[in-house]
């Protein structure tokens, strides 16, 4: 029997559409029914963005605070499967995909409904995936399947050319020097793998060990030194978000924690993961093989 897929998602870009067009293909081709809907906010973020707009929704972003979104249809009532798309914003969920968790109408969907969350992430994604799954939880949806594809260039490197597609609005190299921003279109491409392996339980109605053979195509890989400074940021990155919340002239703030990101990433880091490796990470690898396996996992 056909199965009713939901695949929902929001994409400035387009990476994140493409993705999932990957992804589906071969459930369109099994004959299922799947439906595409991607939302949008009432009100449009820039594209290209502008510097004061995007740090503008930082604390917003950070403090999941749902903005009003623009009416969006959904055929069904009740589907076999859902696909959520999300994309990761100041290290948690962008503030589209926080808002489509808070309508009612998708609440309804998803309650006891089987959950693949898909991201198209510059590298971190760890912290918003985390609260995307407690959110999911909380509206009673099963996850059960997570795939995370990330730039695969180092941290400095994807930093500059992210930055500059998402100021420029074009998929380019920088000054033909730097590499291709974003998910590599081989990375894309491949999407259909896991397309392939979510069929199959389709087609066994079951889910189970779903996740474990998506780990075990690459679906989903965590990378020590990522993980780590995620784990510190996510914590300062909230401070930061009530600070300015609080602040009658935020403007200012914004500025500085701007150029904060910039002395975190290029001064901060190096220094805080040497210390690591000199000092800690030594003493602690079955904590982190712990840390790791959790992060791969959708429990």
């Amino acid at each position: 029997m056909n199965k009713k897929v939901l695949a929902i998602y929001y994409s400035q870009s387009g990476q994140l559409g493409e993705i999932i067009d990957n992804l589906v293909a071969p459930l369109i081709q099994s004959g299922n029914s799947v439906e595409k809907v991607i939302i949008n906010p009432a009100v449009k973020y820039p594209f290209p963005w502008k510097g004061p707009s995007f740090f503008g929704v930082m604390p917003d972003c950070v403090l999941s605070i749902p903005t009003a979104l623009s009416p969006f249809d959904l055929k069904e009532s009740s589907y076999d499967l859902i696909i959520l798309g999300y994309q990761a914003w100041f290290l948690s969920p962008s503030i589209p995909v926080n808002s489509l968790l808070h309508d009612p109408k998708f609440q309804q969907v998803i309650k006891n409904t089987p959950v693949v969350t898909i991201t198209g992430a510059r590298n971190m994604w760890i912290n918003a995936f985390e609260r995307l799954k407690k959110s999911i939880q909380s509206l009673e949806g099963k996850l059960v399947g997570n795939i995370a594809l990330v730039d695969k260039h180092p941290n400095p490197v994807s930093f500059v050319t992210i930055f500059q597609w998402m100021f420029k609005g074009k998929k380019q190299r920088y000054l033909n020097i730097f590499p291709l921003p974003g998910v590599s279109q081989a990375d894309i491409t491949n999407t259909i793998t896991y397309g392939n392996i979510i069929q199959s339980h389709l087609d066994k109605n079951t889910f189970d060990g779903l996740q474990a053979e998506l780990v075990n195509n690459k679906a989903v890989e965590i990378k020590y030194r990522l993980m780590y400074i995620e784990s510190k940021a996510g914590h300062i990155f909230k401070l930061w978000a009530n600070f300015i919340s609080k602040r009658q002239k935020k403007a200012p703030w914004l500025v500085a924690f701007k150029y904060y990101l910039l002395i975190a990433l290029f001064i901060a880091a190096p220094i805080i993961l040497t210390v690591d490796a000199l000092f800690f990470k030594p003493f602690l690898s079955k904590r982190i093989k712990e840390k790791k396996q959790y992060y791969l996992g959708v429990n």
